[in-house]
């Protein structure tokens, strides 16, 4: 089976980018030829500066990857339905409840704002988000299967897109099959944050919430500790970089956290499991973006939870996104995003009963087991050959 792949791929600095990798190569170790028509020249070749440059109709299904603000490959998909109205089409939506959230260009007069300094882009993205969500509705019609990563993400791009119960399935984000390796000793707990580090990720909440658990607990202090791990130049969409990471610098010094507080920035992909393994506990503090709420509610995931329970470690997560339906499953709790005071009692309920930390890794591991990109590979072949059973049959 021959698969076309729209998706952005490294050297982009994104979690979709970092999904689209270890689906394309499980993808190809379950037998599948995997072409990139938008190919990056970083990655060996020259991208298609039209739709012509490459023969679409030599594949067997288009499949691309959705979200993050990302509008290249939504446009492509625009493009390609209107010059090829009868090839299959599947996409992975990694942001629901929509598709793109903003498009790159407005119609007039709304275009004119586009030019013009912050605010007036926004501005003119909220009074055309009706035409946007016009245009989702009808590409979202158009194509020939939508997966989402969780079950609650695939309600909710039903009810926003209007589509049919068959239209929308959903697999879970898959993640590496890795040997099992004991949580550490018990002193010092060590809890961790892993990721892209930017705001919306609530890390400043985690400081508050740590250093007050310090303050209510003193006696905790040298036998608990917290680590911030992960990238500190993501490629983002929907709001300017400043120096955060100075920002929580400062505040977990005037907090007194310096002495109980690890920095592991820039964490290579090779570094990740053992990272976490050695770690008791991760903790996803994210809160959801006001200014995107104006649009839609996101109700995708995270790939640093696959890689939670790929490590076989529990989750303390806030509730954004679709959190609570992956800890559903006996692998770590959540609490309200934005409760400083909630983080902090889930941490102080931690310490108080630091054995459910076992039994959250164990069903972490147990999760994992069944969400390995190998059995994730094969769920996709079997979207592909539905997607693409009367195509296949046309060309013969």
């Amino acid at each position: 089976m021959r698969i076309a792949l729209l998706a952005p791929l490294p050297q982009e600095r994104n979690g979709i980018a970092d999904y689209a990798v270890h689906f394309r190569r499980a993808l190809e170790e379950e037998g599948m030829e995997v072409l990139i028509p938008l190919r990056h020249p970083e990655q060996g070749g020259q991208p298609a500066r039209r739709l012509t440059d490459f023969d679409w109709l030599s594949v067997d299904v288009v499949h691309a990857e959705l979200g993050g603000g990302r509008v290249r490959e939504y446009e492509t998909l625009l493009r390609l339905r209107q010059r090829y109205p009868r090839i299959p089409i599947t996409v992975t939506v990694h942001d629901p409840e929509r598709l793109v959230w903003r498009r790159r260009q407005q119609p007039w007069p709304l275009s004119l704002l586009m030019q013009q300094r912050s605010p007036w882009p926004q501005v003119a993205t909220v009074l055309g988000d009706p035409f946007t969500l016009r245009e989702e509705r009808r590409l979202a019609a158009s194509l020939t299967q939508l997966v989402t990563l969780t079950q609650t993400g695939a309600d909710a791009l039903r009810r926003r897109l209007r589509l049919g119960s068959d239209k929308v399935s959903w697999v879970p984000h898959g993640n590496a099959a890795l040997p099992w390796v004991p949580p550490p000793p018990c002193e010092p707990l060590r809890l961790l944050y892993f990721g892209f580090i930017y705001r919306g990720k609530g890390v400043e909440d985690l400081l508050d919430a740590f250093a007050t658990l310090l303050t209510q607990r003193p006696d905790w202090r040298g036998r608990i500790r917290l680590t911030l791990a992960g990238g500190t130049a993501p490629e983002i969409t929907f709001a300017a970089q400043s120096d955060y990471l100075g920002e929580l610098r400062e505040r977990a010094s005037r907090r007194g956290l310096d002495d109980c507080l690890d920095w592991q920035l820039d964490l290579p992909e090779e570094a990740i499991a053992t990272t976490i393994q050695a770690h008791h506990l991760l903790v996803l503090p994210y809160r959801e973006s006001r200014k995107l709420a104006i649009l839609g509610a996101q109700r995708g995931t995270s790939g640093v939870l696959s890689w939670a329970v790929a490590c076989g470690r529990g989750v303390i997560a806030s509730d954004a996104r679709a959190f609570a339906e992956e800890l559903s499953h006996g692998n770590g709790v959540t609490y309200p995003q934005g409760d400083v005071a909630a983080l902090t009692r889930r941490l102080c309920e931690l310490v108080d009963q630091p054995e459910c930390l076992d039994a959250w890794a164990a069903q972490a591991a147990r999760l994992g087991a069944e969400r390995q990109w190998r059995l994730t590979a094969q769920r996709f072949r079997q979207v592909f050959e539905q997607a693409s059973r009367g195509h296949i049959d046309a060309r013969r």
